[in-house]
Formats: structure tokens, C-alpha cells, sequence
């Protein structure tokens, strides 16, 4: 992992020592199989969470580089260097992806095993160690609604409830290009979210809860046309927004239900028009109003010349989006673009991560100066 630091910012982690205040209270209102049961680290655990974040994106794509293939003793010095390499440059913030695409990398009855989970161990139950150990808050991070392949789910056992409503042909989990996803218009998608939560918070000593920009998966009116029909409804995309609000809603008091300070972190794409018209996102009224989450990091993964979504003028909205009352505000960005092509950003700011290898050291200055709480890198 210390190499994908050293790619990234050999000397980007400025942040001041104001960012390792530490928050003890938050008041803001392959085959799939079972494993062995978790065991938790400590009854009286105090969740160790901090406001100024300095964060880290542990993502699934990565998890072939290190678990695939390996043993426990193999998998947990790989993330003793990676903590070790994270504390070094004061990373305090860790969100691990514990639920990616409808498997758990942690011990579950309500979904399978991790696909990239080949070890008789306990991922997250390592991570929590190695990471505790050296003062680093660890977040679940969650993908609610994403689930596995068609491919991937005929190896999904019959028992697990996701395969048994697709056996049954109920509505709650629709197929869209290959991969099935959860419909978060009904109930029962949406008590299942809640109890996936409630079984992390149970079995861990997780210090949050964490997800990202998957939400609705299409913009297609057929995905949800039955349930939209039967609710009497006639404007799609605010029924779409409220039934969005009404998931995150659940997860925020699911987690608040068993700990008050246990935080819940969102992190939606940067372009705020994009968040409302392609994924339903009410990233507004979660940015503004309390009891949606305590913090929220906005993707604003574009360089300065990005010609849709210039960095500076994208910052500056995020601030003025966010109430600094309601919720903590982390800036996310793009480490993983240095030295590559941004073939989205337009012809004149296509080859700006190439040419400036200092893009994100200038990122994280302008973010020191602004009104936001911290910064998280996707390596």
C-alpha cells in the first residue's frame, strides 16, 4: 500500500494537528459460504471517531492484492503495513468496504461470503484490530443497493433472502445490465438494509458507518414502473428522492438506535446536478438538515482545468451546500488519477493529472483553507 502513497502525495497529508481532535460524542440529533461467529473486541468499546478527518478509501477492487489467495497471517500483515503506512501519514480515518456487490467481507447470515474471500478468517474483524491499534477510526462502508452479477448470484446459496426473492420472482430486486440491485421502493428492501446494519453494529466495533455514491442504478422508468404506478405518486424523480431519503434515513437511526456515537458518513459524487438527475440523491437536505448524517464527502474528483466541474467553483458549492451544524463536511479526492488520462474532463484539461504531479498537495491546501472539516483520498 505505501506505494500507492508515495504515486498519490509523497508530502500531500498537511492537514494541521487540529485534524486529530477526536470526537468521543457526536450530536447532530467464486462460492459464497458462511463463516465462523465474530467475536467482538471489547464490550465497553468507545467508538473513536474524529471531525477533522483525514481518510482512506479501502475498496473491494483492491482486496485481490492482498486477501485473494491469502492466509490470515498473510492477510493481516498486509493490513498492519497498510495501517502502519496510513498512521505514518496521518490518516485517522479508515472506511473499509465490508459490503460491496451482496457479500460480506465479515461475518453474515443475511448475505454471502465476500467473492474475493478464499481464507477461513474474519476481514473486518483484523482491520478493526490493526487499525484500533494505532488510533485510526474505522468506518463500514456499505454499497445498500448493489448486489452481485446474474452470473455471480447462481452461485449465491438458495438460503441467503436476496436469491430467495429472486427465486420467489418478487419485485424488491431488479436486474439492470447483468447485476441485480435492491429496489429501495419497498419496505421489506428497506428493513433489510436496517437489519444489515444492525447486524454490523451488533457484531463489531465499528466507530461508523459508511456509504457511497450507489444509489439508484438507472434512470430507466421501467426499473420501478410497477411500484411507482401502485403508489399514487405522479412526479418519478421526487418519488425516487423520497424513497432514497427513506433508506439513508433508516441507516442514520439505525446506527444512532445502538449508538449515538457511532457516526454515519455519505459520500456522493461531486456534481451535485448529476447526484439529483441520475441517482436521486438528495445531497441538499442531507447536507443541510440533521438526522440524515454526520458527515458527508462529496467525490469532487476533478482537476482545476476539468471543464464541467472545475475544482475550485465545486468546493465552494459543497461549502455553501453544507451546514457545518448538521453535518461535517470531507472533501474526497482523486488520488487514484495521477499519472492518467481524465478523458472526461474535457480536451483542454484531459492531461492535467499527468502534467501536474503536484495536483493533489494543491487540492488538499485549497481544502485547508476552506470551510470543510478534511479530506479523503481514493487510491
Amino acid at each position: 500500500m505505501k506505494k500507492f502513497f508515495a504515486a498519490a502525495c509523497a508530502a500531500a497529508f498537511l492537514l494541521s494537528a487540529g485534524c486529530s481532535t477526536v470526537v468521543k460524542t457526536v450530536d447532530h440529533g467464486t462460492e459464497c459460504s458462511e463463516s465462523k461467529a465474530p467475536v467482538t473486541e471489547n464490550e465497553a468499546y468507545e467508538p473513536l471517531n474524529y471531525r477533522e478527518q483525514v481518510g482512506m478509501w479501502l475498496p473491494y477492487v483492491r482486496f485481490p492484492d492482498y486477501m485473494q489467495g491469502k492466509s490470515e497471517e498473510s492477510f493481516r500483515k498486509s493490513v498492519a503495513k497498510i495501517m502502519e503506512d496510513a498512521a505514518a501519514d496521518s490518516v485517522n480515518t479508515v472506511y473499509f468496504h465490508v459490503r460491496p456487490n451482496g457479500d460480506a467481507y465479515y461475518v453474515s447470515e443475511l448475505f454471502p461470503k465476500g467473492a474475493y474471500l478464499d481464507g477461513d478468517y474474519d476481514p473486518l474483524a483484523i482491520i478493526l484490530e490493526e487499525a484500533h491499534d494505532r488510533g485510526i477510526s474505522v468506518h463500514a462502508w456499505i454499497n445498500p443497493l448493489r448486489l452481485q452479477t446474474a452470473e455471480q448470484m447462481e452461485k449465491v446459496p438458495d438460503s441467503f433472502i436476496v436469491k430467495k426473492w429472486i427465486n420467489a420472482g418478487e419485485p424488491y430486486v431488479k436486474n439492470v445490465n447483468g447485476r441485480w440491485y435492491l429496489d429501495p421502493a419497498y419496505p421489506e428492501t428497506v428493513e433489510l438494509i436496517e437489519n444489515s446494519v444492525s447486524e454490523i453494529l451488533e457484531n463489531y466495533d465499528v466507530d461508523g458507518v459508511h456509504i457511497d455514491d450507489y444509489f439508484y442504478p438507472t434512470t430507466d422508468t421501467e426499473f420501478d414502473r410497477e411500484a411507482f404506478e401502485a403508489s399514487g405518486s405522479t412526479e418519478l424523480a421526487q418519488w425516487r428522492v423520497d424513497n432514497v431519503n427513506r433508506f439513508v434515513k433508516a441507516m442514520y437511526d439505525t446506527v444512532k438506535e445502538k449508538d449515538t456515537r457511532i457516526v454515519f458518513g455519505i459520500s456522493p459524487q461531486g456534481n451535485v446536478d448529476a447526484d439529483y438527475s441520475t441517482q436521486y440523491a438528495d445531497v441538499i437536505r442531507w447536507g443541510s438538515e440533521a438526522g440524515f448524517c454526520d458527515y458527508i464527502v462529496p467525490q469532487i474528483y476533478f482537476g482545476f482545468e476539468n471543464e464541467n466541474s472545475p475544482f475550485l467553483p465545486t468546493l465552494k458549492q459543497w461549502e455553501e451546500l453544507v451546514d457545518e451544524s448538521k453535518a461535517a463536511l470531507i472533501i474526497g479526492l482523486a488520488a487514484y488519477k495521477l499519472g492518467r488520462e481524465d478523458k472526461w474532463a474535457g480536451e483542454a484539461a484531459e492531461l492535467e493529472w499527468i502534467n501536474d504531479p503536484d495536483i493533489i498537495k494543491k487540492q488538499i491546501k485549497e481544502v485547508k483553507n476552506s470551510s470543510a472539516d478534511g479530506y479523503a483520498l481514493y487510491y
